[in-house]
């Protein structure tokens, strides 16, 4: 399945230039969210615009697949790069470039529960207890399954569930690895002390 990582933001809220390569245990970020997709069997394209220049240099450095969005909006960039890479009718990931701890086996198991219920499109959550838990922020709760949840940033989608409200899997998902995504530096150590010291041991 085509895998879209998003990397086309400004990244501003961090304050430390482009997000995607902020480095975390002597690589970018944006790697470790490439390697997990990859890892998972995915095809790998970064989303990248006008606003990262260094991320799409790093990306034609590294022979990573790159689309060139105008850097519109998440979402308007998500569309003009599906409209121009995703094969007529067949579903493909989303994910922001910001989640250094996913791993294959969190997409591998997002992508079989979604698989199971037969729906046009997946969402992932995380429950805000958990967010919390951990010290990081929430920008945005809506309760999924009783349970008062933060979007993950992961998200499969089909070209028709861009036009319009279409069935949509919202799983929620109980692992902490989840909870990192990365928006001000007090998460950075976080995410800094965690996966270090997990690579490390």
């Amino acid at each position: 399945m085509l895998a879209l990582i998003m990397a086309g933001g400004q990244g501003s809220r961090l304050g430390m230039g482009e997000k995607p390569l902020v480095t975390i245990c002597g690589r970018p970020m944006l790697a470790y969210v490439i390697d997990a997709f990859r890892e998972a069997g995915h095809e790998v394209v970064v989303v990248a615009s006008h606003r990262t220049p260094f991320t799409k240099n790093w990306c034609r450095a590294q022979g990573i697949a790159l689309y060139a969005a105008e850097g519109l909006g998440y979402v308007e960039d998500i569309c003009a790069a599906a409209g121009d890479l995703a094969r007529d009718g067949e579903p493909f990931f989303t994910c922001v470039s910001d989640l250094p701890c996913l791993g294959p086996d969190i997409v591998a198991g997002v992508e079989e529960a979604w698989r199971r219920t037969g729906k046009a499109a997946c969402s992932t959550w995380v429950p805000r207890d958990l967010c919390e838990e951990h010290g990081c922020r929430t920008q945005y709760t809506e309760t999924i399954d009783g349970t008062p949840a933060c979007p993950a940033g992961i998200n499969i989608l089909t070209e028709g569930s861009l036009d319009g409200p279409e069935e949509e899997l919202q799983l929620l998902i109980h692992d902490r690895r989840l909870v990192f995504n990365i928006n001000t530096r007090e998460e950075l150590t976080l995410v800094q002390e965690y996966l270090c010291r997990n690579r490390s041991a």
